[in-house]
């Protein structure tokens, strides 16, 4: 799996005109894409990491502060443009698959204690955030 981190002061994603998640304030915006080979067990890693990650004001992890996740699926993280012009997709795992894993990383977020809000799966997604750093981090797992 892959995941881009954003520390954000307040994001949100909207679907057909529609806010389906985002917070307030300090948390994480989180692009997460799966690959082939990605396990229940990748996406529970990912979710450890991402609830203790040190990123937030201070040095502190969400877990540390209770601060909200924005998790987005994305696909295209696994695109790769090397040759030519146009990216292949061929690294990333089929809807079918991807789907259920991102999911996984959600609900082990949410049992670890976690104010998860999400996108929807599939759609065409308008994301917005302020980031606050600005700060990204890549994280392969």
């Amino acid at each position: 799996m892959r995941a881009v981190v954003q520390r954000a002061d307040g994001a949100s994603v909207v679907v057909d005109g529609e806010t389906v998640g985002g917070f307030e304030g300090e948390g994480l915006c989180v692009l997460v894409g799966v690959t082939h080979g990605d396990t229940a067990e990748t996406a529970a890693r990912l979710a450890r990491k991402l609830w203790s990650l040190r990123v937030l004001q201070d040095e502190r992890s969400c877990g540390d502060v209770d601060a909200p996740l924005l998790v987005i699926s994305q696909f295209t993280l696994y695109g790769d443009a090397r040759k030519g012009r146009r990216p292949t997709w061929n690294a990333a795992a089929p809807g079918d698959v991807a789907e259920p894993l991102v999911d996984e990383v959600v609900a082990r977020l949410r049992a670890l204690g976690a104010t998860v809000t999400t996108g929807r799966f599939g759609a065409r997604m308008r994301v917005s955030l302020t980031n606050d750093g600005p700060f990204t981090v890549l994280l392969d797992i």
